[in-house]
């Protein structure tokens, strides 16, 4: 990887060199080369990552925690250096970062300690995650189904009211000074949304929750790996991290909490790791994070999606947010001018990442998609776990393409060709 000045944007020959790190772009897909535009639902790995996790496999392998002998600590400083890296990359602290095995059981993990914490556990500590009939949970109309079931279950379990900020007819969020009231004790955002590609104002909501004394929680999948993102100047409560969209592995996640928040949340699950002692009828558990670390751990995925933020560090994220922002306005432009085209989203004036879903009236989006993987543009289809988003927005499904600092103009406008190529095969106009 080729060191650059920060700030600078990426350029051409720069993108050609970082494409080098990463084996799986210079495939063929059907006889074309690789046109790999599904970042969103997963990013592809650079070497650095893919020998970071066989090394560990290959000269550190160990259960970390629990063993006393040599190996077993040199994997204990491993894993722990890795929480490190990634509490560095969001600028928390150490014990703020939760290992998980994705951002789902992040946001759940968050659900079940308010749950159980509202059924008496934890203690005096735990009141402020308590809910109960007439508590409000405030989540949005765009969320993944991620960041909203949970919510409905929380809800379902403690008699709590779910509320939902609704979308205009573009599908920006729909913002007014009564959704989040005195009653409200938790709201739950998407920072980016994964159909649309806009940033939301998230900093206007967290000011609102904060005022009432509720807590946010911000799902970060999307903004995390395309944006520099600093959980404590946004003054979050509570972040999820997927690692597998920012050049990590499958299998590992992570969950960021205030230390206040952590220290007085009960876990969510529960058995070997977690505790100091242990009788037959109760336990006393140990301070976060490792409270929230039940059994074996992810540990080849934590060194290997360390690995990956350090990348992405000595990249720059301005510089990847930049590049973005230039691919999603030409993915947007683009799009839009093709007659019969639909783009989610494409009234909404926030910036963007290098994200767009579009629908094509009388093509299906998996024909669409069939079509141009056929063209070896590799690309999404479906409700991109958001319906309602997508049913507010009049589709039952949408296309979506998604870039990442190893995306090229080059490859925008191929795939542009391709959607007009669709149109074309399937004679719709």
């Amino acid at each position: 990887m080729t060191p650059s000045s920060p700030g600078a944007p990426l350029q051409v020959a720069e993108i050609l060199r970082l494409r080098e790190d990463f084996p799986i772009l210079q495939t063929q897909v059907n006889g074309h080369p690789l046109v790999y535009l599904d970042s969103g639902a997963t990013s592809q790995r650079p070497l650095v990552v893919l020998d970071a996790e066989r090394e560990f496999a290959t000269t550190l392998n160990s259960a970390v925690h629990r063993g006393a002998h040599t190996l077993a600590a040199e994997a204990t400083e491993a894993f722990e250096d890795a929480r490190a890296a990634v509490a560095r990359f969001v600028g928390a602290d150490d014990d703020e970062i939760v290992w998980t095995s994705n951002a789902t059981e992040a946001i759940n993990l968050v659900a079940y300690a308010f749950s159980n914490a509202s059924v008496g556990r934890g203690g005096a500590a735990a009141e402020r995650f308590r809910l109960g009939a007439g508590d409000e949970i405030v989540t949005t109309e765009m969320e993944h189904h991620a960041n909203l079931i949970p919510w409905q279950e929380l809800a379902a379990h403690t008699g709590a009211t779910l509320r939902v900020i609704p979308l205009d007819d573009d599908g920006a969020l729909r913002l007014d000074e009564n959704q989040i009231t005195e009653r409200t004790k938790l709201v739950a955002v998407t920072h980016v949304s994964n159909v649309l590609g806009v940033i939301n104002p998230v900093e206007q909501l967290i000011a609102a929750a904060h005022g009432v004394g509720a807590l946010v929680l911000l799902d970060a999948c999307q903004s995390a790996p395309h944006l520099p993102l600093d959980v404590r100047a946004l003054d979050v409560d509570f972040a999820v991290l997927s690692g597998h969209k920012m050049l990590g592995p499958t299998g590992i996640g992570a969950l960021y909490g205030r230390r206040d928040l952590l220290e007085a949340m009960p876990p969510f699950l529960t058995g070997g790791s977690m505790i100091t002692t242990v009788t037959i009828t109760e336990a006393e558990y140990l301070p976060p994070p490792q409270r929230f670390e039940a059994g074996t751990q992810r540990v080849s995925q934590a060194v290997a999606l360390a690995a990956a933020v350090r990348y992405l560090h000595d990249v720059g994220m301005p510089r990847i947010a930049a590049h973005e922002a230039a691919l999603g306005q030409r993915l947007v432009d683009g799009l839009t001018a093709i007659d019969g085209v639909r783009v989610l989203g494409a009234g909404i004036d926030l910036p963007r990442v290098g994200l767009a879903s579009f629908d094509i009236p009388g093509i299906h989006s998996h024909d669409a998609g069939q079509f141009l993987d056929d063209r070896g543009i590799a690309v999404r289809v479906g409700h991109h776990c958001a319906q309602p988003l997508h049913r507010r927005l009049g589709v039952t499904a949408s296309t979506r393409a998604s870039t990442y600092l190893y995306s090229t103009e080059a490859e925008v406008d191929g795939f542009l060709d391709g959607v007009s190529a669709t149109i074309e095969f399937f004679g719709v106009h």
